[in-house]
């Protein structure tokens, strides 16, 4: 049986710089895994499964609009949660056996205001470390909504709902991960972050996860909901992400 974790972790995919970036800033923003089937045809895909989104998978929340479960979606992001640069930021992050939690679309959508700003989980928690992601399917510009992270925050004992009034306020030293569409923002789930305003006319497209230790509790029963279409095309080392 293969040691998936310690393989993994020999790999040091990560470019020891953007390591050091992710250590003491909490993020970084790398060039994305390349899909097989090209941008365009992501695209398209990510389009018609959230117009076809229907029940429980879909939730239309105050800015964004979210569709679950994208890896029972189609092939077309069958690269991006066992892209090798990002399980090494999860070895490095989470330093256990991890699995994936979550994998789903989200759309900030034209003329909304910006996020609270939060922690994906506490620490302490069964899920924590937890390492997030954000492929950025259109370009994440200051306009239109890009993530906004407090560097460092990561290292804070202290949550922005307990030591802030206001969380839409802007945060001296915080940072904006703008990229070209491909781009792929990797954090520490402790960061600081929320998306902020998104002031132009069109929306903005992302897939967003999140790796969380293998004894933690997954957002997505990826058991469960596996499609045999799926199952028979994953590589051993994305059997190994989903817990399967």
């Amino acid at each position: 049986m293969i040691d998936w974790f310690n393989t993994l972790a020999a790999s040091r995919a990560l470019a020891a710089e953007n390591a050091s970036i992710l250590q003491e800033q909490g993020f970084v923003v790398i060039p994305g895994p390349v899909a097989s089937v090209g941008l365009d045809e992501l695209s398209r895909a990510y389009d018609a499964t959230e117009a076809s989104a229907t029940g429980d998978d879909i939730n239309i929340g105050s800015t964004t609009t979210r569709v679950r479960d994208f890896v029972n979606r189609g092939p077309e992001v069958d690269d991006l949660y066992v892209f090798p640069p990002l399980l090494d930021a999860c070895c490095r992050v989470i330093a256990q056996p991890f699995k994936l939690s979550s994998l789903h679309s989200r759309t900030l959508r034209p003329a909304m205001p910006s996020q609270n700003l939060h922690v994906d989980v506490r620490r302490g928690s069964s899920d924590w470390p937890l390492l997030g992601f954000i492929f950025m399917v259109d370009e994440f510009r200051p306009d239109n909504g890009a993530t906004r992270l407090i560097p460092g925050s990561h290292l804070w004992p202290a949550v922005p709902e307990d030591s802030m009034s206001d969380l839409q306020a802007d945060v001296p030293g915080q940072v904006l991960a703008c990229g070209s569409a491909g781009s792929l923002l990797i954090f520490h789930g402790s960061t600081w972050h929320g998306h902020a305003a998104n002031v132009s006319s069109k929306p903005r497209r992302s897939l967003q996860g999140a790796f969380i230790p293998r004894n933690g509790s997954a957002a997505t029963n990826w058991g469960a909901r596996m499609q045999p279409e799926t199952r028979a095309r994953l590589a051993p080392v994305a059997s190994y992400i989903l817990d399967l």
